[in-house]
This record gives structure tokens, sequence and C-alpha cells, in this order.
């Protein structure tokens, strides 16, 4: 299984980024998906994740309302559409596959992991 991400860039505060991570391998539908993300000198953090069938969805406080998380398993793909972004979103974005359908927040309950895409915020 390998995971691509793509889609980071250099924004400014208020813009929009849409993330994809592209999964090869099959069964992708079959298991939970998330995104996490590392700032400069942080330890890595949970963003937002989604359940095998994309009908249930969790969000970190930081990025509610803004962040949206969103899956397509005929494509192999999930997104991470991003607005209203802010400097303290600045990081590298990784997604990851769970073990199983459902999606929690621990990062050891994912066992792949994308090489991430850089998101910077700076006005």
């Amino acid at each position: 299984v390998q995971l691509v991400e793509s889609g980071g860039g250099s924004v400014r505060p208020g813009d929009s980024l849409r993330l994809s991570c592209v999964a090869s391998g099959a069964f992708f539908s079959s298991y939970g998906m998330a995104w996490f993300r590392q700032a400069p000198g942080k330890e890595r953090e949970f963003v937002a994740t989604i359940s095998w069938s994309g009908g249930a969805t969790n969000y970190a406080d930081s990025v509610q309302g803004r962040f949206s998380i969103f899956r397509e398993n005929h494509k192999n793909t999930m997104y991470l559409q991003m607005n209203s972004l802010k400097p303290e979103d600045t990081a590298v974005y990784y997604c990851a596959r769970a073990r199983t359908i459902r999606a929690p927040v621990d990062q050891a309950e994912y066992d792949y992991w994308g090489q991430g895409t850089r998101v910077t915020v700076s006005s």
C-alpha cells in the first residue's frame, strides 16, 4: 500500500487549499482514513478522520468548521478541503490508513502513511 499526498503550497491567510491522498492497492474502501499534521518544532497531531464509507467524520477543534474531509472510494482518493486558512495551519500534512474500517484519532491505530505535503500560510 502506498499513499501519495498532493495539493500543498504557500498561501495567504484566508485562502483555501484542497489536499488529495491517492492510495494504491486494493480494498481502499475497507479502511478508515485520516489526515494528521506536524508543524515545525511540534508533535504530529490529528486533524480529521473519516470512516470507510465516509459516513462518519471527526475534526480537531482547531479546524472544525473550516476543514472538510471526504473520500471517493471509486477513485481510491481522500481529500481535505481547507478553507479560511490561518498561519497556525502551517505544517506538513500526512494522510494515513487505519487498521480497520473505523477511523480513530490515535496515530498508533494507523499503519500506512504518506510522505506528506507541505502547507505554508503566511502574509
